[in-house]
């Protein structure tokens, strides 16, 4: 993020708005989830999360996974903000194009 960008927590009325794009994706707190069932078992969860988790280092935004065989839920949203901003609505695209 360069200097001088405000980041901000996305209102309610914002969130719901945009989560309204984003098939899948729930408000649950100060996060955004989502499950994703991966072919292959167990690997094919396990080769998810490994492709997510480099589009998220990149991106320098992490959320949290919770692997059960072959599903996935992704959880998302600003550790230091306590919400969601844009960023994390952009790594949900991500996980959305990941998943294919």
């Amino acid at each position: 993020m360069s200097e001088g960008t405000t980041v901000a927590i996305l209102t309610e009325a914002e969130l719901q708005t945009r989560l309204a794009q984003r098939p899948g994706w729930a408000a649950s707190g100060d996060l955004i989830v989502r499950e994703f069932e991966r072919p292959g078992g167990f690997m094919g969860a396990l080769d998810f999360v490994n492709r997510l988790a480099e589009v998220a280092e990149a991106m320098d935004h992490h959320p949290d996974v919770a692997i059960s065989w072959n599903r996935v839920t992704v959880s998302i949203g600003s550790h230091r903000l306590g919400g969601v901003t844009d960023q994390c609505l952009q790594l949900a695209a991500e996980a959305d194009r990941l998943a294919g």
